[in-house]
């Protein structure tokens, strides 16, 4: 029996379609260049540290996770995706909106954090100065780096006990570094988390939504994973 011959094209545009739920992630930087020219002073720049905030210590050793957050947030939503679709694009959904709502903040109401001398020669007090020098401290509130991170703590639920755990623990890694490199306020932590869980959340909405209008059942992550370990038991058994 012959070979069934293609059309002309079809085996490109097959690629292109594998690569699309990859590609949809280009958003990201694409919207990152807003928070570039939105990063400087304007009119009128606010300050919302408390005497809580100013009496926290700059731990230099929290820069780590801090820097790490940019391959953090990129393997976590790829991970997401060979794990479960329909998580990854709620999470990435709900950081590109997360995104704009952030960027109509920082245009609305600037904000700043007055950051300290870094003294010291060794690797932390090193990245840190590198952060400061390569980061314009505006754009505070709400944190980007707080909101992806919530994201990818919420977003987690597609991954087995224990990836799910480690990514957690390093979400929460980066949004404690925000505090302890003083790069943010409690009131931009509090902010990003806030507009995560809403963004999370209207895109599971607009999910839902789309699945009764098409008719699917469209589970969860969580109770994906529940049925297909109910399967297990039962054959076990």
């Amino acid at each position: 029996m012959k070979p069934i011959a293609l059309p002309s094209g079809a085996a490109p545009k097959r690629k292109l379609k594998g690569w699309l739920p990859v590609l949809w992630m280009l958003l990201i930087p694409f919207l990152n260049l807003f928070y570039v020219l939105l990063n400087r002073p304007s009119a009128q720049v606010h300050h919302l540290a408390t005497a809580f905030d100013k009496a926290l210590p700059v731990i230099p050793a929290f820069v780590l996770p801090y820097v790490l957050w940019y391959p953090f947030i990129g393997a976590t939503l790829i991970g997401m995706l060979g794990k479960n679709a329909r998580q990854y694009y709620r999470t990435l959904g709900a950081l590109c909106l997360g995104l704009v709502a952030c960027y109509l903040v920082y245009y609305g109401f600037q904000t700043t954090v007055e950051r300290p001398a870094v003294n010291g020669t060794g690797l932390f007090p090193s990245l840190m100065r590198w952060v400061y020098a390569n980061d314009e401290p505006f754009n505070c509130f709400p944190s980007i780096h707080v909101l992806t991170s919530y994201l990818m703590f919420r977003g987690a639920v597609a991954f087995r006990a224990p990836l799910r755990i480690g990514i957690r623990a390093m979400a929460v890694l980066i949004m404690m570094s925000t505090l302890f490199m003083k790069q943010h306020v409690v009131a931009d932590v509090g902010a990003g988390i806030l507009t995560a869980e809403l963004m999370y959340r209207l895109v599971g909405r607009i999910q839902l939504r789309i699945a009764a209008n098409r008719g699917d059942s469209a589970p969860s992550a969580v109770s994906s994973s529940s049925s297909v370990r109910g399967k297990r038991k039962r054959q076990a058994g």
